[in-house]
């Protein structure tokens, strides 16, 4: 399981010093940190949450988490390189190298998003802008690339947005997961970006 404790539940510091030089990753170690803490997470909600971390870490640190680029793809993001890499087996996992700084946005991007399916993940992506403008460059069935700046961009003016509404307390995230289980139960509908987000916030 990944850490709940109230430090990973904050977003990534926006500083550029304050920890170690950064050392190029690859995507392959934050999905391998990421397999860790959610044992059995499947692939499509893999790489939303590696999108996600991406963003995070870019408007928080104002450089990227891993080298690969990331897709839009009709399933929404995806990092293409990992993708075919792991088409036949998920990469074996080393120790793992990563810092502190990679350490805290891949906490709170988990805490943040991990308990949302990989459908919740798809609806939001395709609801949010860096998809949707490398969405305005691709043909059906094809990929695109999203630009870095528009994932920090976008990340930086949530975290703006976030810091001036209502913060997520234990027990609200408590009742999230508490209905989660009836909500399987019930008839599939796409959902909205605002609803999914505000079954991120609500009690109950």
């Amino acid at each position: 399981m990944f850490d709940d404790s109230a430090s990973a539940c904050r977003p990534p510091g926006r500083q550029r010093g304050g920890y170690a030089d950064p050392v190029a990753r690859m995507a392959r170690e934050i999905a391998a940190e990421i397999r860790r803490r959610s044992p059995g997470i499947g692939v499509k909600k893999l790489h939303k949450l590696l999108y996600y971390c991406q963003g995070h870490h870019l408007s928080g640190l104002g450089r990227p988490l891993f080298s690969e680029s990331v897709s839009a793809w009709d399933m929404g993001p995806v990092v293409g390189q990992l993708w075919y890499a792991e088409k036949e087996a998920p990469s074996p996992g080393g120790p793992s190298r990563l810092d502190e700084a990679e350490l805290n946005t891949i906490g709170y991007v988990l805490s943040r998003y991990g308990r949302l399916t990989a459908r919740d993940l798809e609806h939001m992506t395709h609801g949010e802008q860096p998809w949707i403008k490398a969405n305005a460059e691709r043909s059906p069935g094809r990929s695109a690339r999203i630009r870095p700046e528009w994932m920090r961009e976008y990340f930086e003016a949530e975290q703006d947005a976030d810091e001036d509404g209502p913060v997520p307390d234990s027990e609200a995230i408590r009742g999230f997961v508490r209905g989660a289980a009836a909500r399987r139960e019930q008839p599939v509908a796409a959902d909205s970006v605002a609803a999914i987000r505000s079954r991120m916030t609500r009690n109950g």
